[in-house]
């Protein structure tokens, strides 16, 4: 009996101390599992956060390149202490044209600048190292490689990361090329220039068109008040013939703007036939050879076949040679003065060649043919003959020009499709 109690007591007392040890092990086990399984589900919620921001640094970085891209921008890093430069995402027009290899020294930059834009940029990086100014914006013009070309580009930079003691460390900037709007601004400059230009020859144009029709008014008023009480019939006819020949001139002014105004509002249609040259040429130089019987000048006409009949507008023609004889006849008080035409290739090329005072070499240009331009304003004209002469030819298909050198003459031409 006995020995079944103590048998009893000790098996009692080994489940007891088996459920202590049980407890004592099992008790740190469980909160070990609950400690492992709450930072478990911490680092998930960490993970899943940083997943998230990985999300959003990818859609960020897909939203940065799409501006890049969109701007056409390329990205640089400038190492202040190395002085490198290192170009990353490069969206910029034509980017297999730029100079400048992905990382480089930033001398090398400065070289492939032209200079006045690589010494400005080079004492900017000076004044952004030393901490004078934070941000800077410059456009500058760069060689491209193995080329004569060059190119216009854009930039703004800012200070990155600094040192302990506040120095710049890192530039990071942007650069965009600007080729078109450089263009833009040109062409802008010259509309300006050119509408100020225009404006000031309009201005000199009405001044001198002021004096033109008051001085053959003038002379027609004087001259009609005194052929009454002229004694005899050759001064009554003297006077009748500066009264005539100044209404002439004054005709010829009016019909000058008058055609002009026509041809830039497009009114004058183009009338092409077929006709006989040589007969054009004569006729227009018999208008001018009374003119010059009682000059010391001889007007020439170069023979021309009489088979040569151009397919074109003969008014125009003629008006276009008339012009030049009589810009000639007013240039040359001695000498000679040629009507010459030739067919070359189906363009008819006529010509009006002098011996007269010539123009200086700095106006022998197409400016020339713009509208109220004069060689000397000291002659009487209005400044248009030229500008009709070219605009008629335009609106022929064709072109003018002029050769001349002062003290020996001057040469003006015509060339006119005739197919």
């Amino acid at each position: 009996m006995v020995t079944v109690s103590t048998i009893f007591l000790f098996d009692l007392s080994a489940m007891l101390r088996f459920d202590i040890l049980a407890w004592v092990i099992g008790i740190p086990f469980i909160a070990l599992t609950l400690l492992l399984l709450i930072l478990q589900q911490r680092q998930s919620r960490a993970l899943e956060k940083d997943l998230e921001q990985l999300k959003k640094i990818k859609r960020h970085s897909i939203e940065y390149e799409l501006v890049l891209k969109a701007m056409k921008l390329s990205i640089w890093r400038l190492d202040v202490p190395t002085q490198t430069v290192t170009f990353e995402s490069d969206y910029r027009d034509a980017a297999d044209t730029v100079v400048f290899p992905q990382a480089c020294s930033v001398e090398n930059v400065f070289k492939m600048l032209l200079p006045p834009y690589a010494d400005q940029l080079r004492k900017t990086l000076e004044d952004v190292s030393l901490g004078k100014i934070d941000n800077y914006h410059q456009q500058y013009e760069v060689r491209i490689l193995h080329s004569d070309q060059t190119y216009w580009g854009e930039l703004y930079a800012t200070v990155d990361k600094r040192d302990l003691n506040g120095n710049p460390l890192t530039l990071v900037g942007t650069s965009i090329r600007i080729d078109k709007r450089k263009e833009i601004e040109r062409a802008l400059i010259e509309a300006r220039n050119h509408a100020e230009e225009s404006d000031r020859l309009k201005s000199a144009f009405l001044a001198n068109i002021s004096h033109e029709v008051r001085t053959p008014l003038n002379a027609i008023v004087g001259f009609s008040e005194v052929l009454p009480m002229a004694q005899s019939d050759e001064e009554r006819e003297q006077l009748v013939g500066l009264i005539r020949q100044n209404n002439a001139h004054l005709l010829r002014l009016f019909d000058d703007m008058v055609h002009m105004s026509r041809l830039e509002a497009g009114g004058e249609a183009v009338k092409k036939t077929r006709f006989e040259l040589k007969p054009l040429l004569e006729e227009v130089v018999d208008r001018f050879s009374k003119e010059l019987d009682e000059t010391r000048v001889k007007l020439i006409l170069q023979p021309v076949s009489p088979d040569l009949q151009p397919y074109t507008d003969r008014e125009r023609l003629c008006d276009i040679l008339c012009q030049y004889l009589d810009n000639a006849v007013k240039a040359t008080p001695d000498g000679s003065i040629t009507l010459g035409c030739e067919l070359q290739n189906d363009v008819l090329r006529a010509w009006v060649k002098d011996t007269g005072r010539g123009i200086p070499e700095e106006l022998c240009n197409d400016h020339l043919f713009e509208r109220f331009v004069k060689v000397d304003e000291f002659v009487p004209g209005t400044g248009l003959g030229l500008s009709i002469c070219r605009s008629m030819a335009l609106s022929l298909g064709g072109k003018v020009g002029m050769e001349s050198k002062l003290g020996e003459g001057s040469l003006f031409w015509v060339e006119l499709p005739v197919v």
